[in-house]
């Protein structure tokens, strides 16, 4: 076994995006992504922290083996995010194809994500979109037609 599982609880954070991350043994801290193991029949064991490569960073035997502060962070990011950052700028795109970077400006400052396939854009009613980055964030655009005219047309290749 790597040596982050007896860690006693993972050291975690929420970043400005609401991204949750795990502070790891060197560096920086890095964004996971929790998963559960078992979500029907033991939605309360087995839960796993997954970096952005899609492998484990920290597994959790027992969410009620956590401290209070840790266990609330996880729940809140388990459930579904009402915390969407509304994007209100597209400053750059990587790639037309996907996966693609999105170099963004949001109503909680700039940032950066990847979207990993054109089906994590979702339209909703009223012509809102919602857009999930690899890491689970949603961003969402109110209104696209109200994007500035270099935004709309980044967005226009992925729609």
């Amino acid at each position: 076994m790597n040596s982050h599982h007896d860690m006693p609880s993972p050291q975690l954070e929420r970043d400005a995006f609401g991204a949750l991350r795990l502070a790891g043994s060197a560096g920086e801290p890095e964004a996971v992504t929790p998963v559960r193991a078992f979500p029907l029949s033991a939605p309360g064991e087995g839960v796993s922290l997954v970096g952005a490569d899609g492998r484990e960073r920290f597994w959790i035997e027992r969410m009620d083996a956590l401290p209070p502060a840790t266990r609330a962070l996880i729940e809140e990011a388990l459930a579904p995010r009402d915390f969407a950052p509304v994007l209100l700028r597209l400053e750059s795109v990587s790639s037309f194809g996907v996966p693609s970077t999105w170099q963004v400006r949001t109503d909680r400052g700039d940032t950066r994500f990847v979207l990993k396939a054109e089906e994590d854009i979702r339209r909703l009613d009223g012509g809102a979109l919602l857009i999930a980055s690899a890491h689970g964030v949603q961003f969402r655009v109110p209104d696209p037609k109200a994007l500035d005219r270099h935004s709309r047309r980044l967005l226009e290749r992925f729609l």
